[in-house]
């Protein structure tokens, strides 16, 4: 439990103070990054999150529902984050400047704009951390070690996106610390949550696999759109496709291997 609240905590964490020591990345390096994360977490939940789930002891149509209700569910978070949990700085770069249109409201709508977006992104990263309580009363198929790097590759670039967007937001990084602090405690208070609800009988093991299985859909959406947004004028890319199979063979790996 402590390994795992750890690495949940202090990845985001860690990444978003990046912004201290690397203030204008290279972009080219941070998507390499995004693509190796990318592919490794759509590699670990095609050959074991979702072969794990649809041969555990749910109703396949209702576990099939679960994981279409996380995909949407995804989708629907993505109008207000606009894509920082997978890497994006941009979208909310540009809103910011639009509000300097209207100086008496700017200041208002940025710090209401800051809050949804951490909202958004809390609720994810609180999920993700509810699927990792009491592996033990779901199966033995239960790879925590495989997801768990799963949930930390990914949720590394979007600690870093978190603070180079809000940092230019809210026009302080000072100001942006305690938004990352919040979306670092999320994942971690989602698995406390989680192990108390199970410890008191109030999730069953059956909910906790459908926790499980909307998750999984969250990673699906996730992934494709890292994988898939990585080349949007469909042009060849040795590097991004290198560290696609780079990130690819390492769920390979990592299933085989733990």
């Amino acid at each position: 439990m402590v390994f795992k609240l750890s690495v949940l905590l202090l990845t985001p964490l860690l990444s978003g103070l990046l912004i201290y020591l690397i203030p204008k990345g290279k972009e080219s390096s941070f998507k390499l990054l995004l693509a190796f994360a990318g592919a490794y977490l759509f590699a670990i939940t095609v050959i074991h999150i979702l072969p794990d789930l649809f041969r555990s002891r749910l109703d396949l149509k209702f576990t099939g529902l679960a994981v279409l209700a996380g995909f949407f569910l995804q989708q629907l978070l993505e109008y207000f984050t606009s894509g920082v949990e997978h890497g994006h700085m941009h979208t909310h770069q540009h809103r910011s400047k639009q509000d300097h249109v209207s100086h008496s409201h700017s200041s208002q709508g940025k710090s209401l704009s800051a809050m949804v977006l951490l909202f958004a992104l809390c609720v994810h990263a609180f999920l993700e951390g509810a699927m990792l309580a009491k592996p033990a009363i779901i199966g033995s198929f239960y790879n925590i070690n495989a997801i768990l790097l799963g949930i930390a590759l990914h949720r590394a670039p979007a600690a870093f996106a978190l603070m180079t967007v809000l940092s230019h937001q809210l026009r302080s990084r000072i100001k942006a610390l305690p938004h990352l602090l919040v979306f670092s405690l999320a994942a971690p208070l989602g698995l406390l949550f989680s192990t108390y609800l199970v410890n008191q009988e109030i999730l069953s093991a059956d909910g906790l696999l459908y926790v499980y299985a909307l998750a999984s859909g969250n990673f699906l959406h996730i992934s494709t759109t890292i994988v898939f947004e990585g080349s949007p004028d469909h042009r060849f890319n040795a590097q991004r496709m290198s560290m696609t199979l780079i990130g690819t063979l390492a769920a390979v790996a990592v299933e085989f291997i733990m």
